[in-house]
C-alpha cells in the first residue's frame, strides 16, 4: 500500500529525513517511534505531500504521490491533482483541526461532498454511521467547542474515515489529550486496526504499539534505525540507540 524509497528532506543545513526506505502492506498497522525531532511527523506529512521531499519518492497503492514520472525525471503535479490524491489518504492531526462553525455532523460530511463530489444524502447517512462507530451518534448536532478533547479527536477520526481512504495517517493523535481521555481514542484506533484498515501511526503510546502494530519503526536523526515486529523492536532491540530510547520510555 505504501512505498518510500530514498526519501530525503532538509531545511537548509538541517537534514530531517535521510534516505528513508519504508514499505507498508495493505491492512497492516505501522507505528513510528522515536525522540522529538527524529523526523516522524515530517515522514508522515511527506506521504501525502504536505511536505515536498528533496529526493526519493512516495507511492500509495502503486501511484506516485505529488509527481508524475517522465523518463528519469519527476514533475510535480498540479495542486488540483495533489488534492485528489490526498482525498484518498485520511490524516488525523494532534490538534483535531475541526471547523468550529460547523456541527459535528457537518464536519464529518464536508470533505466527501466538497473534495470528492459525493452524493449529499448518502454522505450524511454515512457520516451518521461513522459517528455511531466512534461512539458519538448523540453528538451529531453539537459544535466542537462543546465536546471534550477525546470526543473532538474521535470526530476527527470519523471525518478522516468519511473519505473512505485507502490509508489512514495518525500524527500523535493522543498527545494533546488529558491522560484520562487517551483510552477512548486508542479504543477507536484498535477497532480500526482490527477491521483491517491500513494505518501509519506516530505515537509515544508504547502499549498501543505492542498490542496493535504489525511493524514498529524506530527513527532517530531522520534515519530508520531499526524496524521489525513489536516483539523484536520493543523487547529485543538490536541497535544500541533503540535500547537507549526504550530504556527511558518503558516502565
Amino acid at each position: 500500500m505504501v512505498e518510500l524509497r530514498g526519501v530525503h528532506k532538509a531545511y537548509g543545513p538541517l537534514e530531517v529525513l535521510r534516505d528513508v526506505d519504508l514499505t507498508v502492506r495493505t491492512g497492516e498497522v505501522t507505528v513510528l517511534l522515536g525522540p522529538s525531532g527524529s523526523g516522524k511527523s515530517t515522514l508522515l506529512r511527506a506521504i501525502n505531500h504536505l511536505e515536498k521531499v528533496d529526493r526519493g519518492f512516495v507511492r500509495v497503492d502503486g501511484e506516485l504521490i505529488g509527481y508524475r514520472q517522465s523518463g528519469d525525471r519527476l514533475h510535480e503535479l498540479s495542486e488540483r491533482h495533489i488534492l485528489r490524491q490526498r482525498s484518498h489518504i485520511g490524516f488525523v492531526f494532534q490538534s483535531f483541526n475541526l471547523f468550529g462553525n460547523l456541527t459535528v455532523l457537518d464536519n464529518v460530511a464536508e470533505a466527501p461532498i466538497s473534495a470528492q463530489g459525493r452524493d449529499r444524502d448518502e454522505t450524511y447517512r454515512h457520516a451518521r454511521e461513522l459517528l455511531d462507530r466512534v461512539g458519538l451518534a448523540e453528538k451529531a448536532d453539537e459544535y466542537p467547542r462543546r465536546l471534550s478533547g477525546g470526543q473532538q479527536q474521535r470526530v476527527a477520526i470519523a471525518r478522516a474515515l468519511a473519505l473512505r481512504p485507502k490509508l489512514l495517517l495518525f500524527d500523535e493523535p493522543t498527545s494533546a489529550l488529558d491522560p484520562e481521555l487517551v483510552g477512548e481514542v486508542l479504543d477507536v484506533m484498535r477497532d480500526l486496526a482490527g477491521s483491517g484498515t491500513t494505518m501509519i501511526v506516530v505515537t509515544h503510546e508504547i502499549g498501543f504499539a505492542r498490542e496493535v502494530a504489525d511493524t514498529v519503526v524506530f527513527l532517530d536523526e531522520g534515519r530508520v534505525v531499526e524496524q521489525g515486529s513489536p516483539a523484536q523492536v520493543l523487547d529485543r532491540p538490536r541497535e544500541p540507540r533503540t535500547r537507549a530510547f526504550l530504556s527511558k520510555v518503558l516502565p
